[in-house]
């Protein structure tokens, strides 16, 4: 819906409610016709009430005043006699209209001096203005978040718990009008749809204070989450903007920069992109040795995240549910053995013992494993092995999963581009060649009519030669290259999509996803900022130490006061 839709569903509601509450109001000592002036009527209501004027800010605030509204309708009809569960109730259930039934029908109908309130209620409101205070925090100051993938690994963790500033980027006012607050997409435990498609709100972000740079991390809705699969054609799964996929990549292409891969290797507008201290990008790498390439070693020499293969030889029913949480895969194999795969941290000797589980590793001349570059250089210092190298995908070897998912592109994830990322108000030439590329920005993201007739590109039924752009875009990358599903796979980020930069991380644990027995603190990342220059350095000590202190200040005053 756009603004003067909004307007015109105003101005009838003024209108409704001029007609159900002027002989309220003219019973409250309030002339009549105040009823049907937009934004003082509510003021009026707030007055008979005897509540806050500032309460009609919380009106007008998007997902806040499914709150506040109903509380409202319930109060104003309390403080005319009609204080029943049935009425407050009615009230609600009818979107304040039985109003119209308390001034014109209802024989109770008189004005009350003063609004009793239990005690259930008093908690009610308490509970309720609680949510109010946390859903305008969440919606416009900071939101948490928690990293579920490795795409941004050795730089955020899976098991990393994020606050994200909204207000450094701008807060976006939700565009989804009716949804549960302190909810995204899904309410918990029930699994189904927190929200209501429409109406929905025009894009509207309030100014921030800072633009996104190159390589700052970013937190952003996935542009993509219109399909359910990727490269299948099948029905979409439509969401509005600020309910698709939150995600969160390093935006290494801002708008009006020019972004190539060669070798694997980013340059920004023709130069390699050199990105901050903390980044660890990771890259694949082969280690070949004659002598068997020792998990163990790799363990020695302080390298994580690669894959183990075992050879479990009497596994049981009882023994498989105890490794299960441990294992990525499990097969087969044709000598009643089973080939196990987990990740660098394997199976607990404590389990293997106690299930009496026979188990071998399997050490293979060659391994594939991620690395950064520091660790690729900390193998190869060692001389533990007789070789290591980079792996990347051949310049021509093209792969349709990678954007612009066109065959004339023989793009990949180690090479590809270059590619020029659209700024608001640039002009590009367009032709059928660099059609695909700047298609769905066309299409799906600034909405337009956009069809092939013999050979000419017609927009809005009208042939085109060039577009200009109508917002800027970013181009998203994970750390973990060959692990990461972002601009690679699905292009552009347009900046309307995109909800904020995290600040701060308040909580890391180890093993999040593998149930709560394998959980591990990661201490020295608790209480660490993001995105600052120079190693990370956790502020836990001095959090604790302050709420000693404060504790140890307030015991005093108290005992001060007391004496």
């Amino acid at each position: 819906m756009s603004l003067i839709e909004w307007f015109y569903i105003y101005l009838f509601s003024n209108i409704i409610t001029f007609f159900s509450s002027q002989r309220l109001f003219r019973l409250a000592g309030v002339p009549g016709w105040y009823a049907l002036i937009p934004l003082y009527n509510i003021i009026k209501y707030l007055d008979i009430i005897k509540r806050p004027r500032w309460w009609l800010i919380l009106c007008f605030i998007p997902v806040i005043n499914l709150l506040m509204i109903p509380v409202i309708w319930v109060e104003f009809i309390k403080k005319f006699n009609h204080n029943t569960k049935a009425d407050r109730v009615m009230v609600i259930l009818t979107l304040g209209l039985y109003i119209f039934y308390i001034s014109y029908v209802s024989k109770r109908t008189k004005l009350v001096e003063e609004i009793s309130f239990s005690g259930f209620e008093r908690s009610l409101g308490s509970f309720i203005f609680a949510i109010v205070i946390a859903t305008i925090v969440h919606n416009y100051f900071l939101q948490p978040f928690v990293i579920p993938t490795g795409s941004l690994e050795k730089t955020l963790r899976v098991g990393d718990f994020l606050l994200v500033s909204k207000f450094h980027y701008g807060a976006r006012i939700p565009s989804t009008v009716i949804t549960l607050p302190m909810v995204h997409d899904t309410i918990p435990i029930l699994k189904t749809r927190s929200y209501l498609k429409s109406p929905q709100l025009p894009y509207i972000r309030i100014p921030g204070f800072q633009e996104i740079k190159n390589n700052d991390i970013v937190v952003f809705n996935w542009p993509a989450d219109t399909v359910r699969r990727f490269f299948v054609k099948e029905k979409g799964v439509i969401k509005p903007r600020d309910k698709k996929s939150n995600y969160v990549k390093r935006a290494i292409g801002i708008p009006g920069d020019t972004v190539q891969i060669k070798e694997g290797l980013v340059l920004i507008n023709g130069k390699e992109n050199q990105l901050p201290d903390r980044a660890k990008p990771i890259f694949t790498y082969n280690i070949k040795s004659d002598g068997g390439v020792s998990s163990n070693k790799l363990i020695e020499l302080g390298v994580k995240g690669f894959i183990r293969k075992f050879i479990i030889k009497n596994l049981s029913q009882r023994s498989y549910e105890e490794i299960t949480n441990y294992i990525l895969s499990i097969s087969n194999t044709d000598n009643n053995e089973y080939l196990v795969y987990t990740e660098d941290t394997g199976i607990p000797i404590n389990i293997i013992r106690d299930n009496n589980i026979i188990i071998s590793e399997l050490i293979e001349n060659t391994k594939e494993i991620s690395l950064t570059f520091e660790d690729a250089s900390k193998i190869k210092n060692s001389k533990l092995f007789d070789t290591i190298f980079r792996v990347t995908q051949e310049k021509g070897a093209s792969n349709l999963n990678y954007f612009p998912n066109n065959k004339n592109f023989n793009w990949n994830n180690d090479h590809l581009g270059p590619i020029y990322i659209p700024k608001k108000g640039d002009r590009v030439d367009l032709d059928i060649n660099n059609l695909p590329i700047y298609k769905k920005i066309i299409k799906d993201y600034e909405f337009n009519d956009i069809k092939i007739l013999n050979g000419k590109i017609i927009i809005n039924n009208e042939e085109q030669h060039t577009y200009t752009f109508k917002q800027d875009y970013y181009w998203m990358m994970g750390d973990n290259r060959y692990n990461s599903e972002d601009s690679r796979v699905w292009g552009f980020v347009p900046f309307d999509h995109v909800l904020g930069k995290p600040v701060f991380i308040w909580m890391s644990i180890d093993g999040l996803f593998s149930g709560i027995q394998n959980w591990r603190f990661r201490w020295d990342r608790i209480f660490t900022t993001i995105g600052l220059d120079g190693k990370p350095r956790s502020y836990l000590p001095h959090f604790i130490a302050f709420i000693v202190l404060w504790q140890i200040y307030v015991f005093f005053k108290r005992r001060k006061s007391k004496s």
